[in-house]
């Protein structure tokens, strides 16, 4: 077997991994969405919780990252380093201004009153929070992924032509602004 096969096959089997991967995720996700709408019918569901702006802001934030990580993967095809690095930084600016408008959202849902839990709280919200948190940890990642790229561009390793790990990273970047845009509009819409 050549070399050129063994890479081949080894770049098919990581991608076919981060696949699982995300299959994996997301039927984590469609589970617990599941048992939202299976609990909506107990009489202490809240039936509609307003969220605040701030997840619409910080929607809007990932979605212009997934843009941004996908313009960085063109200039490192066109092998524009300094824009591809810059881009890079901006995903990483905006990934990171997606957690704050994150935390900015929490705030205002325990201004209304909503906890995750104690005696105020409700299995709607420990619901809502388990499944922001949980997309948040995933999140965690993509942004450790994200710098690990960042890094490594600036190492020249994407330049050569071996551009598996940062293809990798934004699929999973995609993924997860899809995962977000999923559940903001699921909880937006359900109730």
């Amino acid at each position: 077997m050549s070399n050129n096969e063994i890479l081949l096959k080894s770049k098919k089997a990581k991608k076919m991994m981060l696949w699982l991967g995300m299959i994996s995720i997301s039927m984590t996700f469609a589970g617990l969405t599941s048992a939202y709408v299976v609990s909506s019918s107990r009489a202490d569901w809240i039936q509609q919780i307003d969220l605040p702006f701030d997840f619409t802001i910080s929607s809007l934030i990932i979605i212009l990252s997934s843009f941004t990580f996908y313009l960085a993967f063109k200039m490192l095809k066109m092998k524009n380093l300094k824009i591809t690095q810059l881009l890079l930084s901006v995903t990483l600016l905006l990934a990171l201004a997606f957690v704050y408008f994150q935390i900015q959202g929490f705030n205002g849902i325990i201004e209304k009153g909503y906890y995750f839990t104690g005696p105020e709280s409700s299995i709607t919200t420990s619901y809502l929070y388990i499944l922001v948190l949980l997309h948040m940890a995933h999140l965690g990642a993509g942004i450790i992924i994200i710098l690990y790229v960042l890094l490594n561009s600036f190492k020249g390793l994407y330049f050569n032509g071996n551009t598996l790990g940062f293809e990798l990273a934004l699929t999973f970047w995609h993924f997860l602004d899809i995962l977000w845009l999923y559940l903001y509009l699921f909880v937006s819409f359900y109730g």
